[in-house]
């Protein structure tokens, strides 16, 4: 089956081209990201394979389907960067991977919240200027203290039982409470209102709907209690970013971490290092002391990467033989609302 691979990074290559070797589909790496400008790209090619912050709109899913493509295999769990009912008026095939590695983005939700809290990013500038004072670098320990999560699935779960082996009381929130993190870790189920009033700590691990968009936005960020830790290793469009700026002008909020940003589909995966950034907001941002941004590579690590790749191409396989698609995603009315 032949492949065009959008938005190919260096680093994804490799895990994509062994993972291929048990499958023998015709692989073409592409570097421009798929959106409309681009779709003529997948002239000839019945599949095209796109990363996170391609632009799978209305306009770009007909130009794909007039260009002969008939499956579009996603390298990311969500798919809100997809017009789901667009495809399914056409007739292409969605799939997606579905888990990747939950210890990956957990791990670095954690790694986000302990660097904030040490202020290694800071204390490693200074020291590499010859500067080893530690005025400003007070952090606090986790144990003892209140962790929020809002959202245990598989990622949120994970990072509950991190917190908890840390020695903190977690909170949580989530439509279907997780029985088990009760039973084995502690993890108290209670309302969102709970978990800003308490938390030191609130780690975000809910998907991006048309509910939870600006799930945190001014008044969440007023019920936060004073000095409190934000994480957000999930979507960006799960938090208000010019309440978020508010709130750390104001000193309400104490700090964030933040691997997802609103508007990172023109920005993150890229090299701007030679432009005027021209995001005020995320400009604004970067000079926080208080916050720390990655560029969406919660997921980045060998394993994660190792079954993005072997998923990708089994649905590419299912979907050449006939088979049912294990991890096909469809649109349904109810993604309305």
């Amino acid at each position: 089956m032949k492949v065009a691979v959008f938005d190919a990074h260096r680093f994804e290559r490799k895990p994509l081209a062994e993972a291929n070797e048990s499958f023998g589909h015709e692989l073409t790496f592409l570097e421009p990201r798929l959106t409309s400008e681009t779709a003529t790209l997948a002239k000839g090619f019945p599949v095209v394979c796109s990363f996170a912050n391609d632009h799978l709109d209305r306009e770009t899913l007909r130009i794909l389907h007039r260009e002969g493509v008939r499956l579009i295999a996603l390298r990311s769990a969500g798919f809100n960067h997809v017009d789901l009912e667009e495809a399914a008026k056409l007739g292409l095939s969605v799939v997606r991977v579905p888990a990747y590695s939950p210890y990956a983005v957990a791990e670095h939700a954690v790694g986000l919240a302990l660097a904030l809290n040490r202020k290694i990013h800071r204390a490693h500038s200074r020291v590499k200027e010859f500067n080893f004072s530690l005025e400003g670098l007070v952090g606090f320990d986790f144990h003892g203290k209140t962790v929020g999560v809002i959202g245990t699935g598989r990622i949120g779960s994970i990072f509950c039982k991190i917190m908890a082996g840390f020695g903190c009381r977690v909170l949580a929130h989530d439509a279907l409470p997780n029985t088990a993190l009760s039973k084995l870790h502690g993890v108290e189920f209670v309302d969102l209102d709970t978990i800003y009033k308490n938390s030191s700590v609130i780690s975000l691990h809910v998907p991006l709907t048309p509910k939870t968009h600006h799930l945190i936005g001014a008044e969440a960020f007023s019920k936060m209690k004073k000095g409190a830790m934000l994480i957000n290793t999930s979507r960006g469009g799960l938090i208000d970013a010019g309440a978020l700026v508010q709130s750390l002008k104001t000193g309400h909020l104490g700090s964030a971490g933040l691997d997802v940003y609103e508007e990172e589909e023109n920005i993150f995966f890229q090299d701007l290092s030679g432009m005027v950034l021209q995001d005020d907001t995320l400009a604004r941002l970067l000079t926080f002391p208080n916050v720390l941004i990655t560029s969406h590579q919660g997921f980045l690590t060998e394993e994660a990467l190792q079954n993005i790749a072997t998923t990708t191409m089994q649905s590419i396989a299912e979907f050449e033989r006939g088979q049912k698609l294990t991890h096909q995603v469809v649109w349904k009315e109810k993604n309305r609302t």
